[in-house]
Parts: structure tokens; sequence; C-alpha cells
């Protein structure tokens, strides 16, 4: 959003004007501690004189990744951490 907003030459003050929001709402869409469903991401698409393509792509599942994923998801929050604090020590 903020990267539209940027190319369109437009403050976030002028965004909020254009679709009828505070500009707080633009802050926090921008900065991701909200995420704005598909139609509002459109619309301020749209204010910024741009549109999303929507084209389907095939998605190809990545098994190892998964795997992964699953064996994070087994761990304690307090593994988790212990994984990642163990992580940064190694660098």
């Amino acid at each position: 959003m903020r990267s539209a907003r940027l190319r369109a030459e437009l403050s976030q003050e002028q965004l909020a004007e254009r679709l009828g929001v505070p500009r707080s709402s633009i802050a926090r869409w921008e900065i991701e501690s909200v995420e704005p469903g598909f139609s509002t991401l459109r619309r301020v698409l749209h204010a910024c004189g741009f549109d999303l393509s929507l084209a389907l792509v095939p998605f190809e599942r990545d098994l190892e990744r998964d795997a992964r994923i699953k064996e994070v998801q087994r761990l304690t929050p307090q593994e988790r951490l212990r994984g990642m604090v163990d992580g940064l020590e190694e660098r």
C-alpha cells in the first residue's frame, strides 16, 4: 500500500481524504499493525490509480518446509525461544 501511495505521490492525509477514512487507518495499514481485507486493499489501490492483476498461478508445496513448520508447532513456546536464541548465538 505504501508503495502505491508513494508512486501516486500522495501523502497519507491525501489518501485518507480520498477514501473517507482517518489518516491513522492509512498509517496502521502501512506499518502492518492492521491488515486490511481484500476489498479495502483494492479500494486503496484504485484511489492511488492502480489495480491488482488477478491471475491464478500454480502453487507448489514445499514438503520440507511443511515438515519443519509441523515440527516447530509441536514445540512449547520456551523450546521455540531457546531454538531462536541458539540460532542467534551461532552467528
